[in-house]
């Protein structure tokens, strides 16, 4: 059988490079990236069979780039390797195309067992989440208030509420999405009002708190 070509996403080098000799002995590494617009620009230049990605990335997250990947590479399976071991994000991953979610603190255990599993056309997810789940649950009471999920955001208003939360300015954001200055500004405000936030500060706390950026 064809070895898996792999096209593998973090924005941390030293993760990457340690996650890559997990991956040699599953499948060829075609490529590597370190923020979500590579990633998607990569995957459709090399096509590749697996894609091991992050949630938290640079310029766009890793849940928006999976949407649109399964879009414009449909072909390709998803594989997160992640941080976030909560039911939202791993709900919200499989929402967006993914075919298996791991905790990377698992990695060196499991991720030779997700390949295999994607590659048979099944889904994997870590056991680890179960006790997650569990203590999440217990420490974030069903009654306890939540604001909006992002979700109800737009995918352009997603895109730029993460550019403003990494500091990014309005001209800055608008050379990257290609709009113009206003429509960022728009962008911005209606994401403020529909999230009921009143500061640049806000959006940040909120974007990291959704896993739209890292601190």
């Amino acid at each position: 059988m064809t070895r898996p070509r792999i096209l593998m996403a973090d924005d941390h080098s030293l993760v990457l490079a340690g996650l890559r000799k997990l991956v040699e002995g599953e499948g060829e590494v075609v490529g590597t990236v370190e923020d979500g617009r590579a990633l998607v620009e990569e995957a459709q230049k090399l096509r590749p069979d697996i894609i091991l990605l992050d949630i938290s990335m640079p310029l766009l997250n890793g849940l928006d780039a999976a949407r649109q990947l399964t879009k414009l590479v449909p072909e390709a399976k998803l594989i997160f390797l992640t941080m976030h071991a909560t039911p939202t994000y791993a709900t919200e991953a499989f929402k967006a195309g993914a075919s298996a979610y791991l905790i990377k603190r698992s990695a060196a255990s499991e991720l030779k067992q997700a390949i295999q599993a994607v590659i048979r056309g099944q889904h994997y997810i870590t056991p680890l989440i179960t006790k997650d789940v569990l203590v999440a649950t217990l420490h974030h009471p069903e009654g306890q208030m939540r604001q909006q999920p992002v979700t109800t955001l737009t995918p352009r208003q997603r895109e730029v509420l993460q550019l403003v939360a990494e500091g990014k300015t309005a001209k800055t954001i608008a050379s990257i999405l290609n709009i113009s200055v206003k429509t960022v500004e728009f962008h911005k405000a209606r994401i403020m009002d529909m999230l009921d936030l009143h500061s640049t500060a806000d959006l940040t706390k909120y974007a990291v708190a959704e896993g739209l950026v890292s601190l």
